[in-house]
């Protein structure tokens, strides 16, 4: 069962046949940035790796700068336009460029500190 709202869409990060994750896209945070992301999924890319505490995928979602942020904490999820990347936090971060701040993923095993540059990762809304 859903806990999805208006304001808060309940969606799976999937790390392709490892592990799936919580990760709630927040409309509060940048409402038009997650209503155009929402309307793009399911999402699916290579993952990368920024320094220790990024693990993003680049995306074909065109969107620009919403509510602007640079500083992000573990579980944090984070649009950057420019790429078009999905950056995910697996701890604290002061990054040098501007992100959307979008949502909250749940790492309760810190699984996401073991993807390897080039894993599979996947966004989409769980269907039952």
């Amino acid at each position: 069962m859903s806990i999805s709202s208006v304001s808060r869409k309940q969606l799976i990060l999937e790390i392709a046949g490892k592990v799936k994750l919580p990760c709630d896209l927040k409309r509060h945070l940048s409402p038009r940035t997650v209503g155009t992301i929402m309307r793009s999924l399911p999402l699916d890319g290579n993952s990368h790796l920024m320094g220790k505490n990024i693990v993003y995928f680049e995306t074909s979602v065109d969107s620009g700068i919403e509510r602007s942020r640079s500083e992000f904490e573990k579980g944090d999820v984070a649009f950057l336009p420019s790429t078009g990347s999905f950056c995910f936090f697996v701890g604290p971060v002061e990054s040098v460029k501007n992100m959307t701040p979008i949502g909250k993923f749940q790492d309760d095993n810190n699984e996401l500190k073991n993807v390897k540059s080039g894993d599979v990762l996947r966004l989409y809304e769980e269907t039952t």
